[in-house]
């Protein structure tokens, strides 16, 4: 092939292989596959069939930086799967033997991380933590890409990969017999290709997946989903069960269903919102008495994609940013190594610095009429103007998305107990820059709370607690789903977004 190849060894070393000349496959390939600009294949599957050309490998197995560090997950301790005596029972079935240890599996499957949490079902205590970027980039860097290719694709190539990916991680672990649940949280696609379900209904309106039309059609009780290890593929107990977490509506999932039960927001007295930002931003807000949502079709850019320097928080990663009182530019780097780009949280402060000294005007435009701003000359690392204006669309999403519900719930800013701020950047943000450029709402620092992963971290809770997805389960159900694009003035909300200023009052 002409294209990159996308090599998976055993499924727990990647590498990216640009092969500028032509490789044949050793054993068939599906047919289709090699059409593509990228293939899927098995390492040893491929061989070059010159030695006179270079190939360059660059490995993708840098750990994303974790976010959860707790030893113990804060529920009462209610497994599904417990021991009783000798023995090991789901309920009143004895399903095994047991074998000196009952684990669980978190997971939060992520458009471009997936993160996942071996945890001790007896004690709570978590035992090992594994990070990897999601290794379906080669079928686009965001859902709709994802949505389309998996609709196209009758080999199921994203779901082949993120299950072998996984699967090799959990070898990795050393007790996959002991391994009796899985809970998997993440955006609707991700969920339900990672299940094998056709997601095809989500890019088509109402944009809802095949188990949401089932549940609003009377087919099924609620939108989670339950399976047994073969049928996903996935190497635990054989009879072990992985479990999938409920879906809001729309392209609001089971990862803010995990959030809305970890931030406790479905218990509170006082009103707060859940922002969790990623490749795609969902926003929550409400209580005990009412929660609505919505989806902010936000882009990757605030991931790094799409960006002339931008990439995920991983090692070599600019992650902080700030100019020196001499103007000149300091910044941090993940892993104190030699800068390869800018990740998200390395982003909002340099978009904030810049406006900050008047480098660059509200509107995104460098003042001194340039086209980049440099950050490195040695690293050929910058933010051009054509970044500035993706990521200016990208934050007017977001504010438009928090406006929005804050309008329909009938507060003001000011009302809000707490701003859970979540996503693969969350923990590393700087509050006060992001409020600069109208990220996030203006309210008093000490109620915004950054919380991390907590898609995994009510995976986690869901695992340990079996009562827990019964209630996730009926809450999410009564949630409003607000869908932003049919407010009639979302177009005059969004292009005011766009400023890259704090944001304004509501209006009525």
């Amino acid at each position: 092939t002409h294209g990159g190849v996308f090599a998976s060894v055993g499924g727990a070393v990647e590498a990216v292989v640009a092969v500028h000349h032509s490789c044949r496959p050793a054993r068939a390939v599906p047919a289709g596959v090699l059409e593509r600009a990228r293939v899927v294949v098995r390492a040893r599957q491929a061989v070059v069939q010159r030695d006179d050309v270079p190939i360059e490998i660059e490995t993708l197995k840098r750990r994303p930086q974790i976010l959860t560090t707790h030893d113990e997950i804060d529920v009462p301790l209610n497994p599904c799967t417990v021991r009783r005596d000798d023995g090991v029972y789901r309920g009143n079935e004895r399903i095994d033997d047991y074998s000196g240890a009952i684990y669980g599996l978190a997971v939060d499957v992520g458009t471009t991380t997936v993160v996942a949490q071996l945890i001790d079902l007896e004690t709570g205590k978590l035992e090992k933590s594994l990070a990897f970027p999601n290794p379906q980039i080669f079928g686009g860097n965001n859902v709709l890409h994802r949505i389309n290719y998996d609709s196209n694709d009758p080999n199921q190539e994203l779901r082949n990969i993120i299950i072998a990916q996984l699967d090799g991680e959990i070898h990795g672990l050393g007790a996959h017999r002991q391994i009796y649940e899985a809970v998997i949280a993440g955006n609707p696609t991700m969920r339900d290709i990672f299940f094998g379900i056709p997601v095809d209904t989500l890019g088509q309106r109402p944009f809802r997946s095949a188990t949401e039309h089932e549940w609003r059609d009377g087919k099924r009780e609620s939108t989670a989903i339950s399976a047994m290890p073969y049928e996903v593929k996935l190497t635990m107990n054989k009879r072990g069960l992985v479990y999938g977490a409920p879906l809001l509506a729309s392209h609001v999932g089971a990862d803010t269903a995990a959030g809305i039960l970890a931030t406790g927001m479905m218990d509170a007295e006082q009103p707060s919102m859940l922002i969790d930002m990623g490749t795609n931003t969902e926003v929550v807000i409400g209580n005990r008495d009412r929660l609505i949502a919505a989806s902010c079709p936000a882009g990757p850019a605030f991931e790094g994609a799409g960006l002339k320097s931008g990439m995920p928080g991983l090692e070599g990663a600019i992650e902080s940013f700030g100019f020196g009182a001499n103007g000149d530019v300091a910044y941090g780097v993940i892993g104190d190594v030699d800068p390869r780009g800018i990740c998200g949280s390395g982003v909002v402060d340099l978009m904030s610095e810049l406006i900050r000294t008047e480098r660059a005007d509200s509107l995104g435009r460098l003042t001194d009429g340039s086209d980049e701003f440099i950050v490195s000359q040695e690293h050929n690392i910058g933010i051009t103007r054509q970044d500035l204006s993706q990521l200016a669309q990208a934050k007017a999403a977001n504010n438009a998305g928090q406006y929005i519900l804050l309008r329909t719930f009938g507060i003001e800013w000011d009302d809000l107990e707490r701003v859970y701020f979540s996503g693969g950047f969350a923990n590393y943000l700087n509050v006060a820059n992001a409020q600069g450029i109208g990220m996030i709402p203006p309210v008093s620092p000490d109620r915004v709370a950054k919380v991390g992963n907590t898609s995994l971290a009510g995976a986690a809770q869901m695992l340990l607690n079996c009562d827990l997805r019964h209630r996730l389960e009926d809450v999410v159900k009564s949630i409003e789903h607000v869908e932003l694009e049919q407010e009639s003035d979302f177009f005059d909300i969004y292009v005011e977004g766009c400023m890259l200023e704090p944001m304004q009052k509501l209006r009525r």
